[in-house]
């Protein structure tokens, strides 16, 4: 599989250690009311969903980067990759 690095343009699968779902960019706060029962859901129950898959993958031999990589898990086809960073924080509502 060849991951389009947004940086670096294609690079190789085997240079990225894959982490898993990226839905664990959005850590629950600990201090919130229910935190327990969030962060049990947060660690332990995950989707495993067929189609399109947006997945946390570290670019481990190249510039240690985290990226998300929106791959169909049914095909193995990569659909896209973005800065893990970005996608935090454009999830918060925040500017680089």
């Amino acid at each position: 599989m060849l991951i389009p690095h947004p940086l670096l343009g294609l690079r190789d699968a085997q240079e990225f250690t894959y982490l898993g779902d990226a839905a664990l960019l959005n850590r629950p706060d600990g201090m919130a009311e229910g935190a327990a029962e969030a962060f049990f859901d947060y660690a332990y129950l995950r989707d495993n969903p067929a189609g399109p898959h947006r997945e946390l993958w570290f670019h481990e031999q190249g510039d240690r980067s985290w990226l998300v990589v929106t791959r169909d898990t049914v095909t193995h086809e990569i659909l896209g990759a973005e800065l893990a960073r970005d996608v935090a924080l454009a999830a918060k509502g925040g500017a680089q």
